[in-house]
């Protein structure tokens, strides 16, 4: 009885661990997922849902013909509010085509990992716990998109 006792704790435990895990990777997905549509729909609203006023941005483009990736520039919370606006206002919306992929590498207590592939190439995410809430604190990417 004692034997069955413990096998019947250690499995709700268990089962209780990889459902709170599951939430949190679910979390996680929705954040990455606020960040790529807020790009793609011009949704400062998502944005504002994924990111942190502190964002740290960055990326490397490689334009048509370049041999080498060259480093873009800093992009901050304002300046990715400001280009969500620039896409609504211009109408400048992703196709319905266009890949939105999310793979989540780790979840911790407090910071997780994951990455994005993007119409404009791929995005390595790490984020934060903030107040229950998980947003992306820094992002490095790189484009365009190998063509298959």
């Amino acid at each position: 009885m004692k034997k069955l006792l413990t096998l019947i704790l250690i499995a709700s435990t268990t089962i209780a661990v990889n459902a709170q895990s599951t939430s949190e990777e679910d979390a996680v997905k929705k954040a990455c997922m606020n960040y790529l549509e807020g790009f793609y729909e011009g949704d400062t609203t998502k944005l504002k849902a994924a990111l942190v006023p502190k964002l740290y941005k960055i990326g490397y483009w490689k334009a048509n013909g370049e041999v080498q990736h060259k480093f873009s520039n800093q992009m901050t919370y304002t300046a990715a509010i400001d280009y969500a606006l620039d896409v609504k206002a211009k109408k400048q919306f992703a196709p319905a085509s266009a890949p939105k992929e999310v793979k989540i590498f780790e979840v911790s207590e407090h910071i997780a990992a994951a990455k994005v592939t993007a119409w404009w190439g791929i995005d390595y995410l790490l984020l934060s716990k903030e107040h229950g809430t998980w947003m992306i604190e820094e992002v490095i990417w790189e484009g365009p998109l190998k063509k298959n």
